[in-house]
């Protein structure tokens, strides 16, 4: 227990003090105008309250990733509790809070417009399709869960496929209103009662503090192949959202238009982010504590899902008022990250095909290919699409990794806050996509029967991140002699 009190009050700190030199080093204007102040339109442009834009954020970013995403991942051992600390406050905090400045700084831009405004033309068009991809396929993954669960709770006439059309019918409502007609009214609701679920399962896990897991006993990798799933790089794909997502900085362009001002964007960025990784934290060591060990929790989960272990111990935890929350947990987390995920799809086709979204037509030209291609997509098996969208979901947090060092370095800045952490996760990815099962190392084991060997993924993966180094080297040289070109021109 004393580690999980050192790993919360390390959290804590990191909002307040490397999220503060963070917002420092960035140079936030608290005078200068948002682009909800210049460009409000009642649809996408609306301005809210920093708390209830706080509470959406959170919500939109959290899903089952917090949750899922730890339990899986803390199979893994201690390291995990690590990686959720400071992947949050190094990572994931710095990449959420960049990608909400830089759309703010370029009047509410979605992802890819940011990406392509530093990195070129053809960097923006592959974003684009990657993105709008990414989008399209986290709408079709998180319908699946939680209308199974839904199925599970009702009368037997109300099956899967019934919720599934229902949740989706949602979908395109939320995906087509203005953001405070349903969004803005729903999610602070959800968004709170995550937070308190999580808040309650945290004093519990005091009362139960004698089964809480120290971070420096049995430091080792709890998988029971860890040679084919050694902790680097698979776990840093496995928990995602709770260190760092990629899908987030699809989400922080929709609050961006919807801020008064750059004063709150610490809090509500940097600050989200803190908070799931705080809820990431308290699940990874409720689920170690309330199955007794890492062994347990493996042969719990053998027998289960991550969502049976999450209703059984909020039920016992936190009793009938626990097993509320829970389903509001598993069943409206996901449906609160799908939703808006369709919501940046439509915001990311309109800003590409330069389509605006005042009027209800024209949101719907672009958004019904999105529900057309987000309800095939749901038409295929759901493992593949979980595991290919957790290794998508961390190349685009390297996308944007990238993309603010090079902005921060345009801007004179001190880049090293996320070219550290674009690094770390190129070379995460690339190993990833070549080691794991669903990527290379699958292709190659059917079609030529060959093992590709650890240490070799792992060589790619540095070396990949070596060459974007020299590319950025070279990109900042070029600019340097521009800049004095202009200076002292011939």
């Amino acid at each position: 227990m004393i580690s999980f009190i050192i790993a919360l009050s390390i959290l804590i700190g990191g909002y307040f003090i490397y999220g503060k030199i963070v917002s420092k080093i960035v140079g936030e204007d608290h005078k200068r105008p948002t682009p909800v102040q210049r460009m409000a339109d009642g649809v996408d442009y609306v301005e809210l309250p920093s708390w209830k834009i706080f509470l959406i954020q959170f919500l939109n970013i959290a899903g089952l990733g917090p949750i899922f995403g730890a339990i899986m991942g803390v199979m893994y051992g201690p390291a995990a509790f690590l990686w959720i600390v400071f992947g949050t406050i190094f990572a994931g905090g710095v990449h959420d809070y960049l990608s909400g400045i830089m759309s703010i700084r370029q009047d509410g831009a979605s992802l890819p417009e940011i990406v392509g405004s530093q990195l070129g033309n053809k960097m923006k068009n592959l974003m684009r399709g990657f993105a709008l991809m990414l989008m399209v396929l986290v709408g079709a993954v998180f319908v699946y869960n939680p209308a199974d669960l839904l199925a599970r709770l009702t009368p037997d006439n109300l099956n899967v496929l019934f919720w599934i059309v229902l949740i989706f019918t949602y979908y395109i409502a939320a995906t087509l209103l203005p953001i405070d007609k349903l969004i803005g009214k729903l999610y602070p609701v959800f968004g709170f009662a995550l937070l308190f679920m999580a808040l309650g399962i945290c004093v519990m896990l005091f009362v139960n503090s004698s089964t809480v897991p120290e971070v420096w006993d049995q430091f080792y990798n709890h998988k029971p192949n860890p040679e084919t799933n050694p902790i680097f790089p698979m776990m840093f794909v496995s928990i995602a959202c709770g260190a760092i997502s990629g899908f987030h900085a699809t989400q922080s362009p929709m609050m961006a238009r919807c801020l008064k001002t750059e004063k709150h964007a610490r809090p509500i960025f940097y600050g989200a982010m803190v908070a799931e990784g705080i809820v990431a934290l308290v699940w990874a060591a409720a689920a170690i504590a309330f199955t007794g060990g890492y062994g347990e929790l493996q042969e719990y989960l053998g027998g289960g899902t991550p969502a049976v272990l999450v209703d059984n111990l909020s039920k016992s935890w936190l009793g009938k008022l626990g097993g509320l929350l829970a389903i509001l947990g598993v069943i409206a987390a996901p449906i609160t990250s799908g939703d808006t995920a369709l919501r940046s799809a439509r915001l990311i086709a309109a800003d590409f095909l330069k389509v605006k979204q005042k009027t209800i037509i024209k949101r719907l030209l672009v958004s019904v290919p999105v529900f057309v291609l987000c309800f095939v997509i749901m038409l295929l098996p759901y493992d593949a699409l979980w595991r290919y969208f957790a290794w998508c979901n961390q190349v685009l947090a390297v996308f944007t990794l990238w993309t603010a060092t090079v902005w921060l370095s345009s801007q004179g800045r001190q880049y090293i806050i996320t070219l550290v952490p674009a690094l770390f996760m190129t070379v995460v990815t690339v190993s990833y996509i070549i080691f794991a099962p669903e990527g290379l190392q699958g292709i190659a084991f059917e079609w030529l029967q060959i093992e590709i060997p650890y240490f070799f993924a792992i060589a790619c993966g540095i070396i990949s991140g070596l060459i974007l180094l020299i590319l950025f080297n070279r990109h900042l040289n070029s600019v340097k002699t521009t800049s004095k070109l202009k200076v002292n021109p011939e």
